[in-house]
């Protein structure tokens, strides 16, 4: 434990009661939910930071959209900007997880973009929309949902075992009893893991991991062209997302010459400094080529580089069993639905 975890440690216990009693006064009916017309699949997790949430929505509403549904995805849009009345309109406010989502999926899918995501769901229902995929909704109580898919990072499945503001637990592991399916994310077999998990739950688990499917070059901007001796270049990584060290191991699997790396925290917004140091640390490795994931691509804004043509790996979620996947989603969507 570090000694700021260890100063941060006394504020775990108020933190960990609230959020317990909370989730109990939703459970005995004393927190009255609110419910949508139409099917509520949430996706979310235990911890704070990266454990494939963003892919693994992309690939639910893909899939729901392809059987042609009317789909709408429900996000907080988590460190979006308000767009101030005397803004330019040619900016994007949005965060970075919305123009990612909003980029790959191409106007196949409406976006309900709020902290109130039931009254963006009432908005889109006029829409026809009747399938919701709510982003990030394990934790977001206030809305109904007829399934909760919990994703767990294998390399860091409880955040270090402490709940916030010490560890990056945002409940205890006891909540898993909520879930109605689990992924173990980067990982294709974890008994240990699925020992530790059955201690709190019976939900069904399946497994998933990123796939790399591209390398894009941003020249002349997104999406760019894709990069095709991405991997024969010594490169430097950056990122600025809630797992990085995933990042790295996953372009080192994916036989990425790695010169060296700089992390950012989540959602960070690149400045001119940034680039600068970046370009710096890029050279002294002796780096050909800068890498980073798609998400910061958005984080980027108006930055210029001088020294390198920077590239991003394009991604997806690949699930294990995934047509067994699909169908214990159907079938226990449309059975809690029955039921409530």
């Amino acid at each position: 434990m570090t000694l700021r975890s260890s100063l941060l440690w006394p504020l775990t216990i108020p933190y960990g009661a609230a959020v317990h009693l909370r989730a109990r006064a939703y459970k005995k009916g004393i927190l009255r939910q609110q419910r949508l017309e139409g099917k509520v699949i949430s996706v979310g997790n235990l911890t704070v930071g990266g454990t494939g949430k963003t892919p693994m929505v992309l690939w639910i509403a893909e899939r729901l959209a392809a059987e042609g549904k009317n789909v709408g995805i429900l996000t907080r849009g988590y460190r979006g900007r308000t767009r101030p009345a005397e803004a330019n309109t040619s900016m994007n406010f949005e965060s970075d997880e919305v123009q990612l989502l909003k980029a790959r999926l191409a106007g196949r899918v409406a976006f309900g973009v709020g902290t109130d995501r039931y009254a963006r769901g009432l908005e889109l229902a006029q829409r026809s929309v009747n399938w919701f995929v709510l982003d990030d909704g394990f934790q977001h109580l206030q809305l109904a949902r007829d399934l909760d898919i919990v994703l767990l990072d294998a390399t860091d499945p409880f955040g270090g075992g402490r709940l916030l503001p010490a560890g990056r637990l945002r409940e205890s592991r006891t909540a898993l009893n909520r879930a109605d399916v689990i992924v173990i994310t980067r990982s294709r077999h974890a008994p240990g893991l699925e020992a530790a998990i059955r201690r709190d739950s019976e939900a069904p688990v399946f497994y998933a991991h990123t796939k790399l499917d591209s390398v894009h070059a941003l020249c002349g901007g997104y999406p760019g062209d894709e990069n095709q001796n991405a991997r024969t270049q010594k490169t430097f990584a950056f990122c600025g997302i809630g797992n990085p060290s995933a990042f790295i191991a996953d372009i080192q699997d994916w036989g990425f010459d790695v010169a060296g790396y700089r992390y950012f925290p989540d959602h960070h917004r690149y400045t001119q400094q940034d680039v600068e140091e970046i370009e710096a640390a890029a050279r002294q490795a002796g780096a050909e080529a800068i890498l980073c994931t798609e998400k910061d691509v958005f984080n980027l804004g108006a930055v210029k580089w001088d020294a390198f043509v920077v590239s991003y790996c394009r991604i997806s979620m690949q699930i294990d069993e995934e047509d067994e996947f699909w169908r214990v989603l159907m079938t226990r969507a449309e059975a809690k639905a029955k039921a409530g």
